[in-house]
């Protein structure tokens, strides 16, 4: 049991800064970031049995902040406002939709029920901040395929907001 100890240390050590930082960028509070990161560590080290291996841990614990962070907002009954983040791309289309609440929301919603892997190399590219050759590291796949990825998940975004905007 001490090698699990030491183990999930290592995964502690290693992915700190980059659930902290993908927090802090979400929740644009360093405290808020603080406490959610602890928080999500905690989660992690209680399912680590879970994981699956399939993808990057680094994702796996991402998308444990993420949730964390939405309960979080629950509990506070706010909603993240996505308006005030700075896109890695240049302004284009999708950022260009995101211009009041309703959008925001709309946009949240779209992004919740997309299908993996584009939900999270959206997730990573436009929350983590993360670089396409970091996305495709994660995945183990080409800058290519994270750059299409990413610009499918935007497109099937804003396909999706247009039929529903009618």
């Amino acid at each position: 049991m001490a090698g699990f100890g030491e183990e999930f240390e290592i995964i502690y050590m290693r992915y700190f800064n980059d659930v902290f930082l993908f927090l802090k960028k979400l929740s644009k509070d360093e405290s808020i970031a603080e406490e959610i990161t602890s928080e999500t560590f905690f989660k992690a080290m209680r399912s680590i049995d879970t994981f699956r291996g399939d993808t990057d841990i680094r994702v796996w614990l991402c998308q444990i902040a993420k949730n964390c962070y939405f309960s979080h907002l629950k509990r506070q009954q706010r909603f993240v406002d996505i308006t005030d983040i700075e896109f890695a791309d240049s302004i284009d289309t999708i950022e260009e939709q995101i211009l009041n609440r309703s959008d925001v929301m709309q946009i949240h919603f779209l992004l919740h029920n997309l299908d993996e892997p584009y939900k999270e190399v959206f997730m990573l590219r436009v929350f983590g901040e993360l670089s396409f050759k970091q996305i495709a590291n994660i995945f183990q796949k080409t800058d290519n395929w994270a750059c299409v990825t990413y610009h499918r998940a935007k497109n099937k975004i804003l396909e999706q907001m247009e039929v529903d905007n009618g």
